[in-house]
């Protein structure tokens, strides 16, 4: 059996410059390794109207059940202002024991150990069951093609995975502090107040839709949404743009527009919160508009065998006893956890999407004992499945 470095495929994947949406290098690097472990690999091209196409991967060991799936995406953000570099983002250079470049955190490195880890326990036994990979290049944009319509066409196509751990960078500051095995959900919201545009001389004969704009989001603001819970922390609304598309200073605007996203917990669904936030809304006395956009809902996997396989796979590498976690943004485990168990765990995530994004060298090499812990765990029992 082969055996993959992790450090060797973690520079070969950041030196694949694939900036939102992936345009399949390192996807097409990635199925060259997995077909050298057996891996069947399919290359899965998504698009739609108004959207990038985006190239997809779907690779499995194995046809009996259960099918334990790594999951992650080989996308990755814009690099920024590259002259505030202190190595070349694309470079995956090493120095002071840590590998920089964008895409080590988050999460090139993590797919390396996904298959470096998997080419250690291949070589020691034969799973009770399968071993798959679902990598999307489309995390980090729209997420419109990517890991949520692989889901969709594995449904049609009879493939079922058991169990997942996706390997987003889950650590603050040092490997093994956090296992996440939940997220918050994300309501995004696009207000409107129209007015009549006039001179700024004669408002009598206009109307100016900023001080209406103004009440409405002070309503949506008055009082927390909740106080969080055992499980999650509190959901917050932040105001993150608001435009009147006005660039004169003598002209009363026809229209005044804001955008809000809240990252609510499992104390709402999506349709209650809305509920909440009209209510709100309402209570400013105004006439508005409101478009609404659910990127993901809230969720939470429970404590079981896999949770117990990851947090024990963990604790036996790093000696830490990890914190199960529900903080945080969104990942694509949002789409994941409506067809299986799913948690996620991979690399410090300090420098994820700034200046010099790296990751000691060292966390890498254990990653991948940590996933090949995690499969011995799942896959070493016999299955009646």
């Amino acid at each position: 059996m082969t055996l993959i470095d992790p450090i060797d495929l973690s520079q070969a994947l950041i030196r694949c410059p694939s900036v939102t949406p992936d345009n399949g290098d390192a996807l097409d690097l990635l199925a060259e390794q997995l077909e050298m472990l057996g891996f069947s690999c399919h290359k899965l091209l998504f698009e739609e109207d108004g959207t990038e196409p985006v190239p997809n991967l779907y690779a499995r060991y194995g046809t009996k059940a259960p099918n334990f799936c790594f999951a992650g995406h080989t996308d990755v953000v814009p690099v920024g202002a590259q002259k505030n570099w202190s190595v070349d983002p694309f470079a995956a250079e090493i120095k002071d024991g840590s590998l920089y470049g964008r895409g080590a955190s988050d999460m090139k490195s993590a797919i390396a150990a996904f298959v470096a880890g998997v080419s250690h326990f291949l070589a020691d036994q034969d799973p009770k069951g399968s071993i798959s990979l679902l990598i999307t290049g489309d995390e980090e944009g729209p997420a419109v093609n990517g890991t949520k319509k692989v889901l969709d066409w594995m449904r049609a196509n009879g493939e079922h995975i058991d169990f997942c751990v996706v390997g987003e960078p889950t650590n603050p500051q040092e490997l093994g502090q956090m296992i996440k095995v939940g997220r918050r959900g994300s309501l995004h919201g696009m207000v409107a107040v129209h007015g009549i545009q006039g001179h700024v001389a004669y408002p009598h004969v206009a109307k100016n839709p900023i001080p209406d704009l103004v009440r409405v989001l002070a309503e949506l603001n008055k009082e927390p949404l909740d106080a969080g819970n055992d499980l999650f922390q509190p959901s917050n609304l932040e105001v993150v743009n608001i435009d009147v598309g006005n660039d004169s200073h003598n002209v009363i605007p026809a229209e005044a527009h804001a955008r809000f996203n809240v990252r609510f917990n499992n104390e709402y669904s999506p349709e209650n919160l809305k509920d909440e936030l009209i209510r709100r809304m309402d209570r400013a006395g105004v006439e508005y508009h409101v478009d609404w956009w659910v990127s993901g809902d809230s969720f939470l996997t429970e404590k079981g065998p896999l949770s117990d396989a990851v947090k024990n796979a963990v604790e036996d590498v790093t000696g830490k006893s990890p914190e199960l976690s529900t903080t945080g943004g969104t990942s694509d485990a949002r789409f994941i956890k409506d067809m299986c168990p799913v948690v996620e765990f991979g690399l410090v995530g300090a420098t994820m999407h700034k200046i010099d994004e790296h990751v000691a060298v060292q966390d890498i090499i254990s990653l991948a004992e940590i996933y090949k812990r995690i499969l011995t765990r799942i896959l070493t029992q016999p299955s009646d499945r």
